[in-house]
C-alpha cells in the first residue's frame, strides 16, 4: 500500500486496524497479525507497536503477555458507548463556548454554516465541513486532557466512514444549526443537547451500516 505523506505511520496503522474491524475482517477476540500489517502498509514494527499501545488505551485492543494483541469486545453496545462518550465530551467544549461572553468561536461557526448548507448533497464536502466545525470549537475551548479524550472517543468514528456514507446530512444539518444558535444564545444546556442528539443519530447510522455489512447481527424481532 502506498504511504500517505504527512500522516504518521502510527496513525496509518491505527486507521488500518479500525477499518479491519469496521469491515468485519477482524472480530472480537481475533489476534492481530503484526507481520501482515507491516507487509500491507509497508511499515516497520515500531509504528505498529505504537499503534497497539494507542488502541489498547482507547479500549479497542488488549494485549496478553507473550501472546500478542487481540480485538476487544465489539458489539452494538460498544458502538453506542463510543458515540455517547463522543457526544458528551464534545458537549463539554460546546457548553464552554456557550458560556463565553465574547463568543470567540461564533465568527468561525457562522462562516462554516453556509458551507454545511451548500454541501448538503455532497457527502464528502458535508463531512469535511462538519469535522472543521468540531475542530473550531475544540481548538478554542478544549484543554489538552479534554482534547485527548475527544480524540480517543473518535477511534470508532473515523472521518473516512462519514465521507462516503450517504443520507446523513438531512438529519445532521439541523443539529449543527441548533448548536450554533445555542452558543449564540449562551445556552450551555442546549449546546450539550445538540451534541448528544447528533451522537445518537451518528450511532444509529453506523449501527445500520454495520448490520448491512454483516459485521453486527441484526436485532431479533419479537414474535
Amino acid at each position: 500500500m502506498p504511504k500517505k505523506y504527512g500522516v504518521k505511520e502510527k496513525d496509518l496503522v491505527v486507521a488500518h486496524v479500525v477499518s479491519l474491524i469496521l469491515s468485519g475482517k477482524l472480530r472480537s477476540g481475533d489476534r492481530i497479525d503484526r507481520n501482515e500489517i507491516a507487509r500491507d502498509l509497508g511499515v516497520s514494527r515500531v509504528p505498529i507497536q505504537e499503534a497497539v499501545v494507542q488502541l489498547e488505551h482507547d479500549g479497542i485492543l488488549s494485549t496478553r503477555y507473550h501472546r500478542g494483541a487481540f480485538v476487544e469486545l465489539f458489539e452494538e453496545s460498544v458502538v453506542l458507548e463510543y458515540h455517547e462518550i463522543y457526544g458528551m465530551l464534545n458537549g463539554i467544549a460546546s457548553a464552554r463556548a456557550a458560556t463565553d461572553p465574547e463568543s470567540r468561536v461564533l465568527p468561525q461557526l457562522d462562516a462554516l454554516m453556509p458551507v454545511l448548507r451548500a454541501t448538503f448533497n455532497s457527502t464528502q464536502g458535508f463531512s469535511d465541513a462538519g469535522w472543521e466545525y468540531r475542530q473550531a470549537i475544540c481548538n478554542e475551548y478544549a484543554g489538552p486532557r479534554l482534547a485527548a479524550n475527544i480524540r480517543a472517543s473518535q477511534s470508532f468514528i473515523p472521518p473516512e466512514f462519514w465521507g462516503v456514507y450517504q443520507g446523513t446530512s438531512e438529519d445532521l444539518l439541523p443539529l449543527y444549526e441548533q448548536e450554533t444558535e445555542a452558543i449564540r444564545a449562551h445556552d450551555p444546556a442546549a449546546a450539550r443537547e445538540a451534541n448528544a442528539e447528533r451522537a445518537q443519530v451518528m450511532a444509529q447510522v453506523m449501527l445500520d451500516t454495520l448490520r448491512q455489512r454483516g459485521v453486527l447481527a441484526r436485532p431479533a424481532f419479537a414474535v
